[in-house]
């Protein structure tokens, strides 16, 4: 499906650390840090060991407590919802754009204005079980799909109303730009993470971006198994985690930083060149652009099939030549534990269900040729030429 753009730069930043005694907490992390705050403008920079954890340390620094409700979509993956539920609080969503699967926010707005008017009116926005009667709204954390910003100056104004904190889910968005401004940026707190397949990657690994200081401090604590600034190694102010990235992982993304802007390109160029390969194929919806996203940050190329297609059949003759593909995303709310718990059903959430029964994520890395592109997409012509 994808493939990390590595050079011997990179690989020689981690021998060097691998040369050293100092394989944790050390300068790497440094300087790693250091980077992303130049490039966010953020007065904080938190490294930790992968993007759920730095999403699940901005809920705990959010406030956000057992019985409390977080809004947020389940057009994700599920690491947005789960960090809600580690907190034992409760995810309640809203549904999405049908163009660009962030959330909607005029669902958004309603939702807020009944949650916050009290149980009667709360109540069609709430699961069918395992809800206690007094959950108090405290955040919302929306999602910035496949790279592509959600619509905060929409979402923004509600929050402030009702002086909600916002999480932005940026895992997949690295690079984008929402109305010039920088993806990960645009709410309270900010999320990014480095999986081998997102824009850079340290292998496994996340970081947190807030201009709230005194936040960043709480979530410092946290990350290092509770330890407050003045604590030895064996005594622990707070409650905390084994969230920190290590030396090795924070040397692979000083380098790849550093070439972050020629990494977005070959990514924007893969892009192009399946939106110029897939044109003109009957039943084939390349993805949606919406105005206010100055730049997008191509995390995955999302296709999706028109009515009468059959996705899954499509996917499994993609994989018998040769083609790996991937359904994206499978609803968070149709997911079994969270039927389990809360009772959802199919109908729930139409528009997500509809783009995950229609979406489809086709091979994408910058290190794609054009040839393979081609063969990918005129492969896809031909089985649809085949079907009709």
């Amino acid at each position: 499906m994808s493939s990390p753009d590595l050079t011997d730069a990179e690989r020689q930043a981690v021998l060097e650390v691998v040369n050293t005694p100092n394989l944790a907490m050390g300068p790497k992390i440094d300087a790693f840090e250091a980077a992303f705050r130049a490039y966010a403008g953020s007065r904080c920079a938190l490294s930790v060991n992968s993007g759920t954890s730095g999403l699940h340390l901005c809920v705990r620094a959010a406030g956000v407590q057992a019985g409390d409700i977080v809004l947020t979509t389940p057009f994700s993956f599920v690491a947005s919802t789960n960090v809600i539920l580690f907190e034992r609080a409760i995810p309640v969503f809203v549904d999405v754009d049908p163009q660009t699967g962030n959330m909607d926010p005029v669902l958004a707005a309603q939702a807020v204005q009944d949650l916050m008017a009290g149980e009667a009116a709360a109540r069609k926005w709430l699961p069918r079980q395992g809800v206690p009667a007094d959950g108090r709204l405290k955040a919302l954390l929306p999602v910035d799909v496949f790279g592509q910003p959600a619509d905060f100056d929409a979402l923004t104004p509600i929050a402030q109303e009702y002086r909600l904190k916002i999480i932005e889910d940026s895992c997949e968005a690295l690079g984008a730009k929402y109305k010039g401004r920088t993806a990960g940026m645009l709410g309270d707190f900010g999320v990014y993470a480095f999986y081998p397949n997102k824009q850079i990657t340290t292998g496994e690994g996340g970081l947190i971006v807030t201009n709230d200081e005194k936040a960043g401090a709480y979530m410092m604590a946290l990350r290092n198994q509770g330890r407050d600034p003045g604590d030895t190694w064996l005594q622990h102010t707070h409650l905390g985690y084994n969230y920190r990235m290590d030396e090795m992982s924070a040397a692979l993304g000083v380098v790849q930083m550093s070439r972050l802007e020629h990494l977005l390109t070959t990514r924007q160029r893969v892009a192009d060149w399946y939106t110029k390969y897939l044109s003109g194929i009957e039943g084939v919806e390349p993805p949606y652009i919406h105005p206010n996203t100055t730049r997008v940050s191509w995390f995955v190329y999302v296709i999706r099939f028109a009515a009468g297609i059959d996705r899954d059949r499509m996917a499994k003759q993609l994989k018998e030549r040769g083609i790996p593909v991937r359904p994206y995303f499978l609803p968070i709310h149709l997911q079994p534990y969270m039927i389990k718990q809360f009772g959802y059903r199919e109908g729930d959430y139409p528009v997500t269900e509809d783009l995950g029964n229609r979406g489809l994520a086709l091979p994408f890395s910058g290190k794609m040729t054009e040839e393979q592109v081609s063969f990918v997409c005129s492969t896809i012509r031909e089985l649809i030429q085949e079907s009709s």
